[in-house]
């Protein structure tokens, strides 16, 4: 099972390969980048642009995503071992630079699980099936359980689990293509009202405003190959996928975010509740039939939400584990992969009490206030997210250039040069989004526009900075710490080994 460079990256010295099993292909591939990339969350925000959101997320899909998905098809190709990101940069940056990426990679997910995610649901479900009502004892249980749902689904061997994350990429795309029309037949009936409000010119502010969240909902393509190894014939199907994938992405994204807009005047869309309000609305064609309709796809979003959680589970949490088993994170044991699962339990129950543990502490950040919440945890997920792309998009390079004899079975159009372009302007939308991410309204100022933090976010200034600087700081010493630990226990281990063979002769 091993790849042909398996000997320069982490799984030469790992007994997991037995627990591996080659069960994704092509069609899987595809489906699994789909419920990864595509993020319901992420809608309601972007709309909450207006118009100019609809023009930014085609400008960015035409100059970002396209370059993204053209580099990580030609890596994913030529380098599929088990790890994905990890190997690639170890392979280029050494194995410290790969154990921090890999860290704020990973601990992005059960952040996301447990912030955004689990917030959106329970606010869905008590909206429209069951009420819960906010910081009430149903409200902690209902994010507890989709919290650990989540995570048991990426407990179960991959190959029953990716019908999991397959079911959840045909029910989102179902819903969205459900609710686009919808929304056509509304329009049609009742006028598009929303774009009389709107305007789709662009401009500085809602570009900044924009673009980190547009940036989180375009990345993961390059999940799928943190089980690379799992794959039947990833040189083939990975950039096949990589393209499929994208084009339903963008797709996904730039309809039903027009849509919303064309019937829902811009403010009234909010970041918690734009897909399902912009339901609300639509589904009042339908008569007497709207009621259980809305109620049958609410259930459904949520559904999707969960999947979506548990695709990154699935990927993230595979890549944590290599990092682990190399000895990069604290212990070789958390990087120990089920003999008859083959999934790495001791790191998914490690990304499940994290979510929980960040849960607890998001319900706490606003008193509650899930709207204000949903917006500081979404954005503590991103600007982790894209933090980790700083070293990744440099692996990417110096692979390219360092090992030009790796053979590539998909090689990014105009070789180097055309490499190196795809590479330089996915690096500088990275730095603008981590910047805007991690201090909101600094550009803003330095180009004259007003900016009034509180009531863009609902947080002071300070408790924001606290929440997101705090959070990747604590990251940034939990890696360092992790990084040292586990030196440390190599060490010891090598010369108690030495030590063994010595007292043997």
């Amino acid at each position: 099972m091993s790849s042909p460079l398996s000997t320069t990256g982490p799984r030469a010295a790992q007994p997991v390969a037995g627990a591996l099993q080659r069960s994704l292909k092509r069609f899987d591939i595809t489906a699994m980048a789909i419920a990864a990339v595509l993020s319901f969350d992420t809608l309601g925000q972007i709309a909450t642009g207006g118009g100019e959101a609809a023009t930014w997320t085609a400008v960015i899909a035409l100059f970002f995503l396209v370059p993204y998905a053209l580099l990580f098809a030609e890596t994913g190709a030529a380098f599929p071992q088990e790890g994905g990101p990890y190997v690639w940069v170890k392979l280029a940056l050494g194995r410290p630079a790969a154990a921090l990426t890999t860290l704020m990679y990973w601990v992005t997910n059960p952040i996301w699980l447990g912030g955004s995610l689990a917030f959106l649901a329970a606010e869905t479900w008590d909206g429209f099936v069951f009420h819960l009502g906010s910081g009430t004892v149903a409200d902690y249980a209902f994010k507890l359980l989709f919290v650990w749902i989540a995570i048991a689904t990426a407990v179960v061997s991959l190959r029953h689990g990716k019908w999991i994350t397959t079911a959840g990429a045909a029910i989102k795309v179902l819903a969205l293509a459900v609710f686009t029309l919808t929304a056509v037949f509304y329009g049609v009936r009742h006028g598009f009202h929303g774009l009389a409000d709107t305007s789709f010119t662009p401009t500085t502010a809602g570009f900044l405003a924009l673009v980190p969240v547009l940036l989180f909902a375009y990345v993961g393509f390059e999940a799928p190959n943190a089980a690379g190894e799992e794959m039947h014939d990833p040189q083939r199907d990975v950039p096949t996928a990589l393209g499929r994938s994208a084009a339903v992405a963008a797709c996904c994204y730039l309809l039903p975010v027009l849509a919303l807009l064309a019937v829902v005047p811009v403010h009234q869309v909010t970041g918690i509740g734009g897909f399902m309000d912009g339901a609300r609305l639509v589904f009042s064609v339908y008569g007497g039939a709207a009621g259980p309709l809305l109620k049958i796809t609410a259930v459904m979003f949520v559904l999707a939400l969960l999947t979506q959680g548990s695709a990154w589970m699935i990927v993230s949490d595979r890549m944590q584990a290599m990092a682990a088993a190399d000895g990069g994170f604290f212990t070789r044991a958390l990087g120990t992969f089920h003999p008859r699962l083959g999934t790495p339990v001791r790191t998914n129950l490690l990304s499940g009490a994290v979510a929980t543990v960040f849960m607890l502490a998001a319900m706490r950040l606003a008193n509650g206030d899930a709207a204000d919440v949903f917006a500081v945890v979404l954005t503590v997920a991103v600007t982790t997210l894209l933090l980790s792309y700083l070293a990744i998009i440099p692996a990417l390079v110096l692979l390219r250039t360092r090992r030009p004899e790796v053979p590539r079975p998909y090689r990014v159009p105009f070789g180097t040069r055309g490499f190196l372009l795809c590479a330089g302007l996915v690096y500088a939308w990275i730095l603008i989004g981590s910047w805007s991410a991690l201090f909101p309204g600094v550009l803003e100022q330095l180009f004259g526009i007003d900016y009034a933090f509180h009531d863009v976010w609902g947080v002071s200034r300070a408790s924001f900075e606290v929440f997101t600087l705090g959070t990747v700081a604590a990251l940034l010493v939990v890696g360092v710490i992790g990084v040292a630990v586990a030196r440390r226990r190599d060490a010891v281990r090598g010369s108690a080994v030495e030590g063994g063979f010595q007292g043997a002769g």
